[in-house]
């Protein structure tokens, strides 16, 4: 870490102390000229505190603007509204300083000083300082770039693998199902009170063939209208 010499802290010491002295006085005598002037125009009995209160409003006022102004250009936010407030600050005090001098541009010019003085400090102080840039450290020259060809080997296609064909397959042969035998519902009525008369005439229940031969249809229709009725047993 570098450290200031003693001569550069010296003069730093010294110039916060002429700061100090010429700011303090400088304020003062603005204080005290916005508190004459406040009080010259303000009515019988007001208090004293009025005046200083207005004294400190003007003076402090563009102090904070200043320092506002400063954080916002850091931020990049706006800086409209505080510019405007240490404009109106500073017109105000200026405004001050004239209004107790004595007419003449001698007495206006002595009058205004302390505001002026007092404003041009605080620019002073809260001026940001040049900083230095470090110088760059000389680039060093360029290395050649060398670039390292590889030798192109060319090989010899494969021969394609020889295709055997697939033998197709051979479609199964679907032998057709028997088609099914509707039962005709309009007989199950009929089919019912033959094999019931039967039953009751021989006492045996009656077969397939002897429905056929009744209702003049097929064995198989007959055995599904047994099936259907529960004549069979």
């Amino acid at each position: 870490m570098n450290r200031e010499p003693a001569s550069t802290r010296l003069e730093g010491l010294v110039l916060v102390l002429i700061l100090i002295a010429v700011g303090g006085s400088a304020g003062a005598a603005s204080f005290t000229h916005v508190h004459d002037w406040t009080m010259a125009n303000s009515p019988d009995n007001t208090p004293g505190w009025f005046g200083w209160a207005n004294a400190v409003i003007s003076e402090l006022v563009p102090i904070a603007a200043l320092l506002t102004i400063r954080r916002r250009r850091r931020t990049g936010a706006p800086i409209g509204y505080p510019m405007v407030l240490l404009i109106a600050a500073a017109g105000l005090s200026l405004a001050a300083q004239l209004a107790v001098a004595k007419p003449g541009p001698s007495g206006w010019l002595l009058s205004a000083v302390p505001a002026l003085a007092f404003m041009a400090l605080v620019k002073l102080v809260l001026a940001p300082a040049p900083t230095t840039q470090p110088m760059a450290p000389a680039a060093e020259p360029a290395q050649p770039i060398r670039v390292q060809v590889a030798e192109q080997v060319t090989t010899e296609p494969a021969p394609p693998a020889a295709i055997t064909p697939t033998p197709e397959p051979t479609p199964a042969v679907t032998v057709p199902a028997s088609e099914p035998v509707d039962v005709p519902v309009h007989l199950l009525p009929t089919a019912r009170f033959a094999a019931v008369q039967h039953e009751q005439a021989t006492g045996a229940p009656i077969t397939p063939a002897e429905l056929a031969d009744r209702l003049d249809v097929s064995t198989v229709i007959a055995g599904k209208l047994l099936t259907t009725i529960g004549g069979v047993r």
